[in-house]
């Protein structure tokens, strides 16, 4: 029970539940540069195709980079270049992606117990890098050896998405200045493929479900009846409301829980971490440092 709970492995005997040892610092961290590399792969395809639709929006090179550096929120970014092309008003999109990103403080809760001990303005440039992969990598890697890891953390979220992410940005919107009709390529649909895509990957239990299919329906609607601007604000409204309003399936509680505490760790030697304090919890000022 306290291993389906925890998400930890654990040996019971009797009444006596006892973790796993943990795995050490240097195999969590290989495995964490294992991870990240099919992360890469997509971190770059994703950042191509953003910088293929910012070009297209009107972005320069200059703004397109500096939006992927200074942002760094792949479904922000994408929403945001469709936002730009709708019309919207800067303040708009600035709210409509906050938004988007409030998923962002579940994460945050997640690794705050690990990363409790260190300076406030370390944990606000962590903050910088957190996106769903690297939070995934660094709470797995976390939970395998029991204790934080700031050097592993920086590792998984530099190598696997900032590095490519902004790499394929530069790509992507100099080589779309090149392409004078990007309709004959396909190009005017790529923003919309990329964001149904992304979706679809979301979608992962019955309340998503139900969600993306009200929200779209509902924004097709409105854009059809009324107007397209209109019909994104619909659906990004209606879809997550009729959503929260239907029954939670199985899979809508394991996927709340991983928010929540975390994904269950991959490895066969991760414990769950139960951060504890004392009055002695700062003798040691290198603890949870590499």
């Amino acid at each position: 029970m306290v291993s389906a709970m925890t998400g930890g492995t654990a040996h019971a005997t009797g009444s006596d539940v006892r973790p796993s040892a943990p795995m050490s610092l240097e195999a969590s961290r290989r495995q964490l540069l294992v991870d990240s590399l099919g992360i890469m792969v997509s971190a770059g395809g994703f950042g191509l195709v953003y910088g293929l639709s910012a070009r297209a929006a009107g972005f320069s090179p200059l703004e397109a980079s500096a939006m992927s550096i200074i942002v760094f929120g792949g479904a922000s970014q994408f929403v945001a270049v469709g936002y730009v092309l709708g019309g919207f008003s800067w303040l708009a999109i600035v709210l409509l992606t906050a938004f988007l990103n409030a998923r962002h403080l579940l994460y945050a809760a997640a690794l705050a117990p690990y990363l409790a001990d260190q300076p406030r303005p370390l944990r606000a440039m962590m903050a910088h890098v957190l996106t769903d992969e690297a939070f995934a990598l660094a709470i797995a890697h976390f939970r395998r050896i029991g204790r934080a890891d700031v050097r592993g953390y920086w590792m998984g979220a530099i190598i696997s998405t900032f590095i490519p992410w902004n790499l394929a940005t530069l790509v992507g919107v100099t080589i779309g200045g090149s392409i004078p009709e990007p309709s004959r390529f396909g190009l005017d649909v790529i923003f919309p493929a990329a964001m149904g895509g992304l979706a679809v990957g979301l979608i992962t239990g019955r309340r998503e479900l139900v969600a993306a299919i009200s929200g779209a329906v509902t924004g097709v609607a409105v854009a059809l009846a009324w107007d397209p601007a209109a019909g994104i604000i619909a659906g990004g409204v209606i879809g997550p409301l009729v959503g929260m309003a239907v029954r939670p399936g199985p899979r809508d509680h394991e996927r709340e829980g991983q928010l929540a505490f975390g994904p269950e760790p991959a490895h066969e030697h991760a414990i769950p971490y139960v951060p504890q304090r004392s009055e002695h919890a700062h003798d040691d000022p290198s603890e949870g440092l590499p």
